[in-house]
């Protein structure tokens, strides 16, 4: 019954979809309207100076971008000391569980997610903006259906970098990290170009194109 499911603002929770070390992501139904959403909660108190900053950037570019490739802020809120982002749900679930389920994709389907994913990129790259921790758990799918349309999401790394500019802040995840960032080198935009193809690999093969469970032990192979 829905009085015994817990409520967050105008929100009803319904199960727990994800999360990390400071955000929880949950499924909610709007208590007036049953309009699904996928509610994002992150702590306050967890909040770093840098994932303060991510945080910012993450809210500036998806409440002024409205594209099919990239998941859609509806709202913003604040609640017992957390911040709530109200966004678009994906009833697809993400690519890495799409992998899993139906294995090494044919060329046909894996170029046509590639376009999608390019074309949000793109969107990205028009903002100024490096996403920074792009892999199959980030990529949102819009329905379970046989032609999904494939989203862009979770900015949590996210940060603006204008032209010329250098990051040097090690963050991502290893399979998907390109080697500058391994390395502890400054980076640009093409980071996430690098994770793209990391991408393309795992869908053509079915798993990802390196091995190990620490940085050290990706780079490691990746200089093989």
């Amino acid at each position: 019954m829905e009085a015994d499911r817990p409520t967050i603002g105008e929100y009803t929770l319904t199960c727990k979809l994800g999360g990390g070390s400071s955000s929880t992501v949950w499924k909610a139904e709007h208590r007036t309207t049953g309009k699904v959403v996928a509610l994002k909660q992150i702590d306050l108190l967890k909040l770093t100076r840098q994932l303060k900053s991510c945080l910012d950037c993450e809210l500036s570019f998806l409440s002024s971008v409205k594209h099919p490739n990239i998941i859609r802020l509806f709202d913003v809120f604040q609640a017992e000391n957390s911040i709530f982002l109200v966004l678009e749900f994906c009833d697809g679930g993400d690519l890495a569980a799409y992998i899993r389920d139906h294995g090494r994709v044919q060329e046909c389907v894996a170029r046509k997610f590639m376009k999608q994913i390019g074309a949000g990129l793109e969107v990205l790259s028009m903002h100024h903006i490096i996403h920074r921790d792009l892999k199959p758990e980030n990529i949102l799918l819009s329905t379970m259906e046989t032609d999904p349309i494939l989203k862009i999401a979770d900015f949590g790394f996210s940060r603006l970098l204008n032209p010329n500019d250098l990051a040097e802040t090690v963050c991502g995840s290893p399979f998907y990290m390109a080697p500058e960032i391994l390395e502890f080198k400054k980076y640009d935009d093409k980071v996430d170009m690098w994770s793209l193809g990391a991408i393309l690999f795992e869908l053509l093969n079915g798993y990802p194109p390196f091995r190990g469970r620490t940085s050290v032990q990706v780079w490691e192979d990746d200089q093989l």
